[in-house]
């Protein structure tokens, strides 16, 4: 894990890097199809990484296949936060609902406060434990497919072997993520360039990730 920082430069050692974030760019314009072609190419970038080649892989809509089983696996895992958050936030606004229609009751009140909360808390801390499984899901969907990313278990396993890897790669996808949303504050649509450099980064940390980790070693 002692070169992880590299992600932030990386891309830029391919002579070629500006072209190839440019067509994954425009290729994020595609609604769905292109956000699973930008992981398809993650997972394409991170391969010529294993075999030495610090060269992005070339931009085209060849890496469709291949994304769609991490693009299912990280829906369901988005999902499955979503779902209990939703759980507890349901009642919020049922209790919401039932009070402007009737008397104020400071206990109800006080009560969907607390579940508004906790809602929020889980849906917070529930996308900042994805960030820091993320590595270990995407290995596991890379050798196993939708079935291994989903095993929760093996998941949890790989992430607890090598805490100290999980936490850093964890921290430099949540810096990649912001890189990802710079352009949206400079730039509208340069969010397309920014998201397609992070996912640039991505490639780095998870196989910075791979390399310091027991279990992928063990492997």
């Amino acid at each position: 894990m002692d070169r992880i920082t590299d992600a932030f430069v990386w891309p830029a050692r391919d002579p070629a890097w500006l072209t190839k974030l440019l067509i994954i760019a425009l290729t994020l314009l595609i609604p769905i199809v292109g956000a699973i072609n930008g992981l398809g190419w993650m997972l394409a970038s991170l391969d010529r990484l294993r075999a030495g080649d610090e060269r992005l892989a070339p931009a085209n809509l060849g890496y469709i296949p291949r994304g769609f089983r991490l693009f299912v696996v990280n829906l369901a895992y988005e999902l499955a936060v979503a779902l209990v958050a939703a759980l507890i936030y349901v009642p919020v606004l049922m209790v919401a609902s039932n009070q402007s229609h009737a008397a104020a009751n400071p206990v109800l009140i006080s009560v969907a406060i607390v579940l508004s909360l906790l809602a929020f808390s889980i849906a917070t801390l529930g996308s900042l434990a994805l960030n820091f499984a993320m590595p270990s899901i995407v290995l596991a969907t890379d050798r196993g497919g939708i079935a291994g990313g989903l095993h929760v278990g093996a998941v949890v396993r790989h992430a607890r072997a090598n805490i100290a890897s999980t936490l850093i790669a964890g921290l430099m996808l949540i810096a990649a993520g912001f890189i990802g949303s710079l352009g949206l504050v400079a730039c509208g649509i340069g969010v397309l360039f920014t998201t397609a450099y992070a996912l640039a980064m991505q490639a780095w940390v998870v196989r910075s990730f791979e390399i310091g980790s027991p279990a992928a070693i063990a492997a």
